[in-house]
């Protein structure tokens, strides 16, 4: 959150698991690039919407093929009184 004026920032998290999962999260991330990029204003809803780039990482799952996860940072830069909005 940034005050004055007050904005919300907001953060999705990506995660694959498979033998395929390099690949899968490329696509994945690409997908959401490319839906971001349609339209930075969500019909007018933000003044403007950008992604970071993600940060992959492998998590262990015990007894089962890792995880591949990272969180991609989406800014969304529009005013709000109420933070659920």
């Amino acid at each position: 959150m940034t005050l004055s004026p007050l904005r919300y920032h907001y953060q999705l998290e990506a995660v694959v698991q498979g033998v395929a999962r390099d690949a899968t999260f490329d696509t994945l991330a690409a997908s959401i690039g490319t839906a971001l990029a349609v339209d930075r204003t969500l019909g007018g809803l933000c003044d403007w919407i950008e992604a970071e780039a993600p940060q992959p990482i492998d998590l262990p799952v015990e007894g089962a093929m890792s995880l591949k996860a990272a969180v991609i940072p989406v800014i969304l830069d529009y005013c709000t009184a109420d933070p659920l909005c």
